[in-house]
């Protein structure tokens, strides 16, 4: 197990990082900083594109019945996929590619596998790989465009610089590399869309990780790539401006019956570095907005939070492995996982009444806890640093209330001793082991729930919603200020598993990034940074909206006109 170097922390680095935390709190009565209207001229583009390069287009599978979802959970869920043009686009059809879009009127915008605040799809991905059967002859660096469904090529790679990369790994390694537009979420969101991109990171990893397993692949996050370092393999290194892309993470893909064999980190050598620098990528990005408004503190705390060559990890076992209980759910419900993945929708609106069952709550409690050998949760590295205040509204067999899903058993001491002493901390009865679930308060909690998410009702309306709580002194201190934006990585992670489970019961979810951070602190009795509330979700039955028509994923191409 790998374990983060306690990075030697700059004072005036950490104090960056917590002024834009605070500064970027929505409170009861104020919001953060935004324009405060929609700028309908300057709207991005949600579509990035390599112009004048060459593409390769992508096949469009089709929906298969196995494997089950629930199986997606345990290592490994089924025998290995060969890597080839198929597996490749169903790697990509099922993780960030649109399923589906929506038409009012004369508006008309896309859903993607990988949700995103606003539907704004700040995050791009980039795929590394070397030669694969009918798709393509040499290593090389790729952007995969959505709207296309279609690898857009940037660079060819030398076999040997390929052999280099690799050479820690398998021959079956495949990488995917994400990364962020700031303004596309700032465009609509202003200062706090700096946290907004990396909820979505956190979505598109979790939604890379359910992909690859549907392939009986493993998903890995590399710890050893500096982001200048990355932002040089994808040709970003020269990009300026509001539209610039950030580089956020790199991923590899792995066959998961191999994941004994797998070193522990992909270093990039100096000359391949060098040689990329100064050689000419493929293709020039698109424009996306014709005029811009800056939000200086999202640069400064972008440059603040960079992960340089010496934010790294030391091979050493972590003790907290010990301490993960086995996961005691085995039921396996044969739900179709393309279908659920394929079928994911964010709710607008809770119908109010609908319910879940205990049995139902406690397994998307366990999936979302990093028990031994949960395939999705195990791709971060790092132990739990999220657990979740959940008001709970209707689930039969538990009493309505506020409770606390306790992801690491770490957390508990500090968790304890910093929220309210009145808090009962009762664990029901009927809970699973593997499941650190606890009743704080019996109590109507729908009002305070509406009144934390800004006056939303569909947090009120669901059968529950929740906030997740950052280890946030704690993991700062620790870790450095390159961990904040991987906070939010770790709640999109978490979102991800949500938007699933809901889909698997047959109702809908939809994350809230729109809370009053401080007014949810005072719920819980937190008055310090010690914990703070990063991301809300809510999870309940959906009111569709008969006025908008649902339109095929890819009816414009005609390679795929269905």
């Amino acid at each position: 197990m790998t374990k983060l170097h306690k990075k030697q922390n700059n004072p005036a680095d950490l104090d960056l990082v917590y002024k834009y935390h605070d500064q970027t709190k929505h409170h009861l009565h104020q919001y953060a900083r935004s324009l405060g209207y929609m700028d309908w001229a300057s709207q991005p583009n949600p579509f990035r594109n390599y112009e004048k390069t060459l593409m390769l287009p992508l096949d469009h599978p089709p929906v298969t019945e196995i494997p089950t979802y629930d199986s997606l959970f345990s290592r490994p869920p089924r025998q290995s996929a060969q890597i080839n043009r198929e597996s490749i686009s169903h790697l990509f059809y099922e993780s960030l590619a649109i399923s589906a879009w929506k038409q009012a009127g004369d508006s008309r915008w896309s859903l993607r596998v990988n949700p995103s605040s606003g539907d704004l799809h700040p995050t791009e991905a980039y795929f590394i790989a070397g030669p694969i059967d009918d798709l393509n002859d040499a290593p090389a660096v790729f952007h995969y465009s959505p709207y296309k469904h279609a690898l857009e090529h940037r660079v060819t790679l030398r076999n040997e610089e390929w052999c280099e990369i690799s050479r820690n790994m398998m021959a079956d390694l495949l990488l995917v590399a994400l990364t962020s537009i700031y303004w596309r979420e700032s465009w609509k969101y202003g200062e706090r869309a700096y946290r907004y991109c990396h909820h979505d990171v956190g979505h598109a990893i979790a939604a890379v990780t359910f992909a690859a397993a549907t392939l009986g692949w493993q998903t890995k996050l590399i710890h050893s790539i500096s982001d200048d370092e990355l932002a040089t393999l994808l040709g970003l290194h020269d990009q300026e401006g509001v539209e610039a892309e950030h580089p956020d993470c790199l991923l590899a893909l792995f066959p998961a019956d191999k994941k004994d064999s797998m070193a522990e980190s992909i270093e990039l050598p100096p000359a391949v570095i060098a040689r990329l620098k100064n050689c000419q990528f493929a293709g020039s990005p698109n424009t996306l907005s014709n005029s811009h408004h800056e939000w200086s503190i999202i640069d400064t705390v972008a440059a603040t939070c960079r992960a340089d060559r010496g934010y790294s990890l030391d091979t050493q076992h972590n003790q907290t492995i010990e301490k993960k209980p086995k996961n005691t759910l085995t039921k396996d419900r044969l739900i179709s996982a393309r279908r659920i993945i394929r079928g994911r929708r964010s709710a607008v609106s809770m119908d109010g009444s609908t319910s879940i069952t205990k049995e139902t709550f406690y397994t998307m409690m366990g999936h979302v806890t990093p028990t031994s050998k949960n395939n999705i949760t195990e791709v971060l590295f790092w132990p739990a640093q999220i657990s979740l205040a959940i008001f709970v509204h209707r689930v039969e067999g538990l009493p309505t209330g506020l409770y606390l899903l306790v992801r690491d058993p770490d957390h508990e001491p500090s968790l304890r001793k910093t929220l309210r002493p009145e808090f009962h901390w009762l664990k029901p009865a009927d809970c699973p082991d593997s499941i650190r679930l606890y009743l704080l308060a019996e109590v109507d909690a729908r009002n305070t729930a509406r009144v934390v998410c800004c006056h939303q009702n569909i947090a009120a309306d669901g059968a529950f919603a929740l906030g997740m709580l950052a280890a946030f002194d704690a993991s700062l201190e620790q870790y450095g200020t390159p961990f904040y934006p991987r906070l939010f990585w770790e709640t999109g992670l978490i979102g991800q598993i949500l938007y699933l489970e809901a889909e698997a019961a047959g109702i809908r979810s939809t994350g809230i990034g729109c809370f009053f951070d401080d007014a949810m602190h005072d719920v819980l009795g937190i008055h310090d940074h010690s914990w703070q509330s990063l991301y809300h979700f809510t999870v309940g039955g959906p009111v569709e909206d008969p006025r908008i028509q649902t339109l095929p994923s890819y009816w414009y191409l005609k390679s795929h006109p269905s």
